[in-house]
């Protein structure tokens, strides 16, 4: 009864929430009232928000691929009403339970559509995503009940969404960011356990790549995507947790911007010893996958003479491990390997 009052309540709201947003989620959501489940209400402080559950979700709707893979590793797909927002192919391990549960887009959904599935919890991965512009704002479906939960790597101390393009940061990005938002939904769909020993597993597995690695003097340039205007990774998201892990230098680490697009003659004056390629199955963008970046790399004047180009020293890692995510030890993986087989890294 709770659910199907709260989607004719959404249905009946949703053309003027979306014209508008509305404020604060305000007691009259359609949870309340609902008694506390065992070990409820809890409270989870999340970006500016503080977000109060009377019981664990159980339709959750993940609307970006780094949120859903979390979920996924928790073993919370059966409390999944829904995924969206996708750039790679799901994580290594997660293909049975992730086709358990809808996608709703491949890309970001509408606010009607997310609420057809009748969610009672909301996750994303950036502001931009449950933000003005974006899907909706979390005022929109908290205002409807629906509890929200952005991942704090995007809203993180030091990060500023409203500085244009992807945004910058003034203090690096660390994995222990990635840690905590583990922590955070573990916690809110009462699995502490769980996520504690996610996090144990993933701290091993960058303690393995890295041991004994000595990556010093070694430069690297992470390209996201975009031929004409490339994207390239910046001093401090998760391409900078990489390197750091790995003891290398980024060759853009003197810019603050998380994707700033710098032009090839600037890459040229760099000249990166390593080319980190994001190889994308999405098609927003031009070289999405890495197969075109290399071929734009090998034959384009101004980069084809790159020592890395020369030497055919490619990277390759998921879109996902190019954000900060679960999938970033991936990427510390990844380029620690990458680096020890190209005798780069002692």
């Amino acid at each position: 009864m709770l659910r199907s009052a709260r989607r004719t309540a959404a249905l009946l709201l949703a053309p003027a929430l979306l014209l508008t947003a509305c404020g604060g989620s305000g007691p009259d959501g359609a949870d309340a009232g609902r008694p506390a489940g065992p070990g409820y209400p809890r409270t989870i402080d999340n970006c500016g928000h503080k977000v109060t559950l009377t019981s664990a979700p159980k339709r959750a709707l993940s609307l970006n691929q780094g949120t859903t893979e979390i979920l996924l590793s928790l073993g919370l797909a059966d409390r999944m009403a829904g995924t969206a927002t996708w750039t790679d192919p799901v994580m290594k391990g997660l293909e049975k339970a992730n086709a358990t549960v809808e996608r709703l887009a491949d890309n970001a959904p509408s606010f009607e559509k997310s609420l057809d599935v009748e969610p009672d919890f909301v996750t994303a991965s950036f502001v931009s995503t449950l933000g003005k512009g974006g899907v909706a704002t979390r005022e929109q479906f908290e205002k409807l009940g629906v509890d929200t939960y952005v991942s704090p790597s995007d809203c993180a101390a030091g990060r500023d969404t409203d500085s244009g393009g992807d945004g910058s940061r003034a203090k690096p990005l660390t994995l222990d960011v990635v840690y905590g938002e583990i922590r955070d939904l573990a916690h809110t769909f009462g699995v502490d356990e769980r996520g504690e020993k996610l996090v144990a597993r993933l701290k091993e597995r960058v303690r393995k790549a890295t041991e004994g690695l000595d990556a010093s003097g070694v430069s690297l340039m992470y390209w996201f995507a975009n031929s004409q205007s490339p994207y390239l990774a910046g001093c401090c998201g998760a391409p900078g947790a990489i390197t750091r892990a790995v003891g290398a230098k980024n060759a853009f680490s003197d810019t603050h911007d998380e994707w700033p697009q710098i032009n090839w003659e600037t890459v040229a004056d760099r000249d990166p010893d390593v080319i980190v390629l994001g190889d994308l199955t999405r098609k927003q963008q031009t070289a999405e996958t890495a197969r075109a970046k290399m071929r734009f790399l090998e034959t384009n004047a101004a980069t084809r003479n790159l020592t890395a180009v020369k030497k055919k020293r490619y990277i390759l890692l998921s879109g996902q491990a190019m954000n900060p995510s679960i999938r970033t030890v991936e990427g510390v993986e990844q380029v620690a390997a990458g680096l020890r087989d190209a005798e780069l890294a002692k």
